[in-house]
């Protein structure tokens, strides 16, 4: 994920907000919620000025909003990136907490310290920065730009610098006293990391899921699929996928002129699916259209380019329909804007991603060795959008990187659990008998394990060494095998522990201490998460703040003497996350 802090339009402060609004009532005009939107934000700066001792806001810094949240039962939040003296501050983000009549109610924030630099002037220039940044991550340095770094404990003067080179991206934060670099993030967050890559080489094992899955029942198509019959164009139009994975499927596309189409859903803000045709390319721009004459794409096998386009297609509406459907959000930044992806990216890359920089899902057509098929299952996709989701919301970083590009700490965990969490919701929302919905991840990969991940049991994952209970050496936990902490504290709460078969799958979740839990259903945990996700978490926010952040959630949703939050409470107690063993310093 990219640590690049975005600034929003100085002039209201409100570029790109989103809005939450209550699943209970009509759609607010966008005019009243904008002026609504003002109203609340600065309601919310006044107060974090006003209360800065719990907000850690001092002199010289500015808060630019990202997010404004209204909930039903009337309580406002508002999330905001800092800027100190005019630089942007890594790790400052913070959320401000209104009630109804917008008076302070709390905050949450990223970092616990002051973000004032100790020294103001920076010793090394931008040129040798770029310089130092290159080096470290093998590539070409783009501009380098002057932050104030506030992760880790501390604050520093710091150049931001991106770093290109074919594979992709890397953000390089270089200190501008020491020149010491202090944190080289690839851009793109990949759904196999280079750890996993590595043991599947050792073990000699290869991938090679079956595609060619038939046809599905009528209802997999999409909700809102229809033909116009309209004469203008384009318009749209009915189309047949016929994918690798999840067999024929209902795609909505666009009729650009009589018998010509695009895979393009104008009824879901246009999002569209390109072919990178074998390049780098992270402008999605540069990637071809998708167009035919018969509105039928693909043949269920790989014999057509397009038949992975077709799937991709199908799991980023799927995706975005479960978000909309769920929580009312519109689109991955919940901005009314498109997604996007590209297939047959790159020469054979075994991977999937998502690309902050083309704001876009990347997908390779596999190695031909290791990965004989494009990595465009739907859970992948689910799990790579939420990537997006998460960004756009919490932006979770990882705490440290190391020299082959694997990413650890507790954010960063808790970022690729969330990301498996409402990935696995995605099939369940998209009841494709072709791809039955359950809570493993991966498990049309054609792995040997017959999964990636799981959420039930994440120990039962022997290729990443995922983990059950946090510990204190979590911390030290590469984020794939880090993320079954929450991913199972997730579950507890969604299932239960204990042996179950759902939906054909059996299940046997297991507790720290043997402790009983008993589930409230998927629908509520989900809700919980979400809510936790989006009003609760910061870029910095590990396992013990999670666990914080998702009783605050329940409190919202159900009280806090309801069976809902003690659940949360107990949910997390079984994964060794309690009040108790919170470390004093994070």
């Amino acid at each position: 994920m990219a640590v690049a802090v975005a600034v929003a339009t100085a002039a209201t402060g409100l570029a790109g907000t989103a809005f939450a609004a209550p699943s209970t009532s009509a759609e607010r005009s966008a005019a009243s919620a904008a002026s609504n939107a003002t109203a609340v934000v600065e309601a919310a700066r006044t107060a974090a000025f006003a209360h800065a001792s719990a907000t850690g806001v001092s002199k010289g810094d500015a808060l630019h909003a990202q997010d404004v949240m209204i909930d039903p039962e009337g309580a406002r939040h508002v999330r905001f990136v800092r800027t100190h003296d005019g630089l942007p501050v890594l790790g400052g983000d913070l959320i401000v907490h209104l009630d109804g009549k917008l008076s302070y109610t709390g905050v949450t924030r990223a970092a616990a310290h002051a973000v004032k630099p100790a020294a103001a002037k920076a010793k090394l220039t931008a040129e040798q920065a770029a310089a130092k940044a290159a080096r470290a991550a093998k590539g070409d340095a783009r501009s380098a730009q002057l932050v104030l770094d506030a992760r880790g404990g501390a604050s520093a003067l710091a150049y931001q610098v991106s770093v290109a080179d074919k594979d992709g991206s890397h953000t390089v934060v270089v200190d501008a006293i020491s020149g010491k670099v202090r944190s080289n993030t690839p851009d793109q967050d990949e759904f196999l990391s280079p750890k996993l890559l590595d043991t599947l080489r050792e073990r000699g094992e290869s991938a090679d899921p079956a595609t060619g899955a038939g046809s599905t029942a009528a209802t997999s198509g999409l909700v809102g699929s229809r033909s116009t019959g309209a004469a203008a164009y384009p318009s749209a139009a009915k189309g047949t996928g016929k994918t690798l994975f999840v067999g024929t499927v209902g795609l909505t596309t666009t009729q650009t002129s009589r018998g010509h189409y695009q895979l393009k859903d104008p009824n879901r803000y246009g999002t569209e699916t390109r072919d990178a045709k074998g390049s780098y390319t992270e402008k999605f721009s540069s990637g071809s259209k998708f167009t035919n004459t018969s509105n039928v794409w693909g043949n269920g096998k790989t014999t057509s380019r397009v038949s992975a386009a077709a799937d991709a297609q199908y799991g980023i509406t799927k995706t975005l329909d479960f978000y909309k459907s769920t929580f009312k959000r519109k689109g991955i930044a919940n901005n009314s804007k498109p997604a996007q992806a590209m297939v047959h990216w790159g020469n054979k890359v075994a991977n999937a991603f998502w690309d902050p920089t083309c704001n876009c899902m990347l997908y390779g057509d596999g190695d031909g060795q290791m990965f004989k098929k494009p990595l465009v299952v739907l859970d992948v996709t689910g799990h790579e959008l939420t990537h997006g989701v998460v960004e756009a919301t919490a932006n979770l970083q990882p705490t440290f990187v190391d020299s082959d590009g694997n990413q650890y700490g507790e954010p960063g965990s808790l970022n690729e659990s969330l990301a498996d969490i409402f990935g696995s919701n995605v099939e369940f929302y998209a009841k494709n008998s072709k791809d039955t919905a359950d809570y493993l991840v991966g498990e049309k990969l054609g792995l040997a394990q017959k999964f990636l991940r799981r959420l039930d049991h994440p120990s039962l994952d022997k290729l990443e060494g995922t983990i059950d209970y946090w510990s204190a050496d979590t911390y030290y936990t590469e984020v794939h095998a880090g993320s079954g902490v929450s991913s199972h504290a997730y579950y507890l709460l969604a299932e239960g522990s204990g042996k179950k078969t759902i939906n054909g799958v059996n299940y046997n979740s297991p507790t720290y201490h043997n402790v009983t839990v008993k589930g409230i259903g998927r629908t509520k945990a989900t809700a919980i998460y979400y809510r936790a996700l989006t009003r609760y978490m910061v870029s910095t926010t590990d396992f013990h703040q999670a666990r914080t952040a998702t009783l605050k959630a329940a409190k919202d949703l159900y009280g806090s003497n309801s069976t809902e939050y003690k659940t949360v409470d107990k949910s997390w107690a079984a994964v060794n996350v309690t009040a108790a063993n919170t470390p004093r310093a994070h």
